[in-house]
């Protein structure tokens, strides 16, 4: 058996437009030519197409369901020929975004929802990174753009601003034995221990990120994990404000934030690396925010 897709596109033609002559005028193609496709597709199946009985050509009970079964193949067809297109055009196939542990990831992937839907031969590949990790993606030329804090003043970085996120320092109604006041000192806090983020970065950094010097502590691998330890009365640590807001409202947390212990507002940015030129995908993307 041979089926071409000439044959397929021949019948998909007839049955849209309404008739083998408005068929013939869609694919351009004579009269004739397409009633020979059409025969020589029913001698390769073993079976009529049409009932050919009546005053109109009607599909027979096969040939419907033979029709019905072709679309898929017509639809993959037609992908994969845009998709070719996208190629040819230097269309990058896949982006990636890296993604930092302290971004508001439903605003991030309302952005990213936007160009996805626009852009569907583009796949993004998102990368959830702490700390330093989202920074080191994309210096080493594994992601093509970050939604992460970035040292501003660093040359190799373009930038957009993105959100501000107050980060807090945040403990469980009754995790400190010790009355709460904003005259706090972390020195108070030296026998309690605190919850951290671990760095996905495989270069460790100097920056201490809140950590608390000779206490002791638990490491954990993400926000969400961090919060239910700290719920949990496990350890103190700083949160994300956005991350714990039902939290505090139901006094499960109460920031210790005062005129020691001190809370930060830090500057999520998108950022990609200075290049003279981008991927035409990348730059869409770049202008999507």
């Amino acid at each position: 058996m041979n089926i071409t897709l000439q044959q397929l596109a021949t019948l998909d033609a007839v049955i849209k437009q309404g008739s083998i002559q408005a068929g013939a005028s869609y694919l351009n193609k004579t009269h004739p030519s397409v009633i020979s496709s059409l025969k020589k597709l029913e001698d390769e199946i073993g079976f009529l197409l049409f009932d050919r009985s009546g005053y109109r050509s009607t599909l027979t009970h096969k040939g419907e369901t033979f029709y019905q079964n072709s679309q898929a193949i017509l639809t993959d067809i037609h992908e994969l020929e845009a998709y070719a297109q996208h190629l040819s055009d230097n269309k990058e196939a896949q982006l990636n975004i890296a993604i930092g542990d302290i971004t508001p990831i439903p605003k991030a992937l309302k952005k990213l929802h936007t160009f996805s839907n626009n852009n569907k031969l583009t796949r993004l590949n998102l990368l959830f990174e702490n700390l330093g990790g989202a920074t080191e993606r994309l210096l080493e030329g594994d992601a093509d753009l970050i939604i992460h804090p970035i040292d501003k003043s660093d040359t190799r970085y373009e930038y957009k601003d993105f959100c501000k996120v107050h980060i807090i320092p945040v403990v469980a109604h009754d995790y400190l034995s010790i009355p709460i006041s904003n005259k706090l000192k972390y020195a108070d806090l030296s026998k309690h221990t605190q919850c951290i983020i671990k760095s996905t970065a495989k270069e460790n950094s100097e920056n201490n990120y809140f950590i608390s010097e000779h206490s002791p502590y638990i490491t954990v691998g993400d926000q969400h994990t961090k919060k239910e330890l700290i719920v949990q009365g496990m350890a103190w640590g700083h949160m994300p404000r956005f991350l714990i807001k039902k939290e505090l409202k139901k006094g499960k947390l109460i920031s210790i934030e005062g005129n020691y212990i001190k809370g930060h507002t830090i500057d999520v940015v998108v950022s990609r690396l200075h290049k003279k030129t981008h991927g035409i995908m990348a730059e869409s993307l770049w202008q999507n925010f």
